[in-house]
């Protein structure tokens, strides 16, 4: 099956759904406990009638979801069907999707030695290197319980930041989130690759960049 592009992914016009990295998400508000089990439930009918599965988090008020087509490492049809039919699930249940608290945290080190460096890191986070299709800079947890680390290509001039986090969100929170952000004190550092990504610092000069799906694609031929 195809993998979807950003821009055809929005216009499925999935309420409620938020396109992160290789992925579909989204935050279910439950009533309690017993009421976010039995949506997980009739999550899983459905899955299995689907014979795609989801990525579920339970917790006491709320369940997260994540929907990806692992063969093709990002959204298909699949993801786009399965997402309407857990929307339609939630609403039965008098359950409230909550994307503005749906984010993905993704961490960069920024070095001129990408290949000298990565191997190290792989090895204290328990992981290994990239070795199938996919990005060689970056390394993912195959049960995406830790996030994924890549490694930015940077000069090596002193002195620099080495770390910064990824914070991935939905592109219609990105005002809010800038403008909390401001008022607690940091700064825009540069704008020049919105809507890709917003560079933001904090009082210290620490960076973080905020970042969405948006202006990340080649044109497709015709």
């Amino acid at each position: 099956m195809t993998r979807l592009t950003g821009k055809q992914i929005a216009d499925a016009e999935l309420d409620g759904w938020v396109h992160v990295p290789g992925g579909l998400q989204t935050r279910i508000r439950t009533k309690g406990f017993a009421g976010g089990l039995a949506i997980v439930n009739a999550i899983g009918a459905v899955a299995e009638e689907l014979d795609h599965h989801p990525d579920l988090n339970l917790r006491y008020r709320f369940i997260d979801v994540r929907l990806s087509s692992h063969d093709v490492g990002g959204v298909t049809e699949r993801d786009i069907r399965l997402a309407r039919r857990v929307s339609a699930i939630a609403a039965d249940a008098g359950a409230v999707l909550e994307p503005e608290r749906v984010s993905r945290l993704e961490l960069a080190l920024d070095t001129p030695e990408r290949a000298a460096v990565l191997p190290f890191w792989a090895a204290v986070f328990g992981l290994e290197p990239q070795s199938g299709p996919g990005p060689e800079d970056e390394i993912s947890d195959p049960a995406d319980v830790l996030p994924t680390l890549w490694f930015q290509q940077s000069g090596s001039a002193e002195p620099r930041q080495r770390w910064h986090p990824d914070i991935w969100i939905d592109p219609a929170q990105v005002r809010s989130r800038l403008n909390a952000a401001l008022a607690a004190g940091g700064r825009l550092v540069s704008a020049e690759a919105a809507p890709s990504y917003w560079v933001l610092a904090d009082p210290e000069g620490n960076r973080v960049c905020l970042c969405t799906w948006q202006d990340r694609e080649p044109p497709q031929s015709a």
